[in-house]
């Protein structure tokens, strides 16, 4: 038996008694599955013979096939149990009166990634709103944070920088599950849905997801290793501009370049190869689809070599301040349309502020900026605590 026990398992050998004649509903993608790759949809029906009455999908759809940035999923139907799935990203992100009508709790089974970019949990946030005007009860199936629950990092997001990729006030590496997160967007709207959570057994807040012995099934497309997760939350930053982050590679995340990057001068800026908690190998890749397609890219992969003293958020900013150092004619910053904002640029929604951005163009010392959020991530620290459902000595 693996050290961590999910939700999903747990819930399918002792369900609650109120559960019993439910209609159910399952949010879920090809990741929601028990340790041994059973999918949590074939669990449920074994469990709850003609209970499960439909099916909903997060971003990158039922079978998580869809690229990035509003390419949108259709309703369909499952081909092997003949249920409607609703997709949650294409004509709506916010379930309809009419697709929950089918059922009476709405189970959700999602992994996250722990980064506060990721949409999953900002479509549980609209299942929670949703439910809560229909009278659905939701239960959250806890699943663990990859990237453990007790390293915390980045600025909190500006409420004027709310969007799809940030709704809540909450640092880029939120360190919480996806219960926990579920919990805490609950107390934050202003109707609160009937929530519960089946917490996990054996998790601690200090695993990483090699910790747990469950399997990694991709989430999406472009999160195909839990490597790609330990790097995500800062080489996200690269979808607001015209570097590459390695979507249409082998390793989306890990690597980044363009043409007209020089790694030489990218090394000097930072002070050579190796970072805290990583060793940066230059490279040189060639995107079959994204930025750059078909052209090669200079540029560099991540070698994670110390999860624990890794802090990407701040190492993909200095990253990012470097290119702007040497590439300031060719550097640019992302202009189209992202996650259905079609005013504002890419790159202030995915750090949270615009503030933030000028400050790393202006070359200010990432330890001062640093610095800045640090009472800010106190507080966010405290806040988060009545949400909780596992807890380390010594942490929260």
């Amino acid at each position: 038996m693996p050290p961590v026990t999910t939700g999903l398992e747990l819930f399918t050998r002792e369900p609650h008694p109120w559960i019993a004649g439910a209609r159910l509903g399952l949010l879920c993608n090809p990741a929601s599955v028990d340790s041994q790759y059973g999918h949590a949809r074939d669990r449920l029906i074994r469990a709850f013979p003609d209970q499960l009455s439909a099916l909903y999908s997060p971003q990158h759809g039922f079978h998580a096939e869809k690229q990035d940035n509003m390419v949108e999923s259709d309703h369909l139907t499952d081909t092997a149990t003949g249920l409607p799935v609703y997709s949650l990203y294409g004509e709506t992100r916010i379930p309809t009166a009419q697709m929950l009508a089918p059922i009476d709790v709405l189970l959700v089974d999602l992994q996250d990634v722990g980064t506060r970019v990721y949409t999953f949990i900002y479509t549980v946030s609209y299942c929670l709103e949703a439910a809560a005007a229909s009278g659905t009860r939701v239960l959250v199936l806890d699943r663990p944070n990859p990237i453990n629950g007790r390293d915390m990092e980045g600025n909190i997001l500006e409420p004027e920088w709310a969007s799809f990729v940030g709704r809540f006030p909450m640092p880029m590496r939120h360190a919480m599950t996806i219960g926990e997160i579920a919990r805490f967007f609950n107390a934050q709207i202003g109707s609160p849905a009937a929530l519960d959570v089946i917490p996990m057994q054996g998790w601690r807040r200090s695993m990483w997801f090699a910790d747990t012995g469950l399997p990694w099934v991709a989430p999406s497309p472009n999160m195909p290793t839990v490597a790609t997760a330990v790097v995500y939350p800062g080489q996200v930053i690269w979808e607001g501009t015209n570097i590459s982050e390695g979507r249409g590679t082998a390793f989306p995340f890990e690597i980044f370049g363009a043409p007209f990057l020089e790694p030489e001068k990218i090394l000097e800026f930072i002070g050579g190869p190796r970072v805290p908690g990583a060793t940066l190998r230059p490279c040189v890749f060639e995107p079959t689809s994204g930025k750059h397609a078909g052209r090669p890219c200079r540029g560099f992969q991540i070698h994670v070599t110390a999860p624990d003293l890794y802090r990407p958020y701040r190492t993909s900013l200095s990253f990012l301040q470097a290119t702007l150092h040497h590439h300031e004619d060719d550097f640019q910053w992302k202009s189209d349309p992202y996650e259905y904002e079609f005013e504002k640029p890419a790159i202030d929604l995915i750090l949270g502020s615009r503030d933030l951005r000028h400050r790393v163009s202006q070359m200010e010392p990432l330890p001062s900026i640093e610095n800045d959020w640090q009472d800010a991530l106190r507080d966010f620290r405290s806040l988060r605590r009545p949400y909780l459902l596992y807890a380390d000595e010594g942490t929260d």
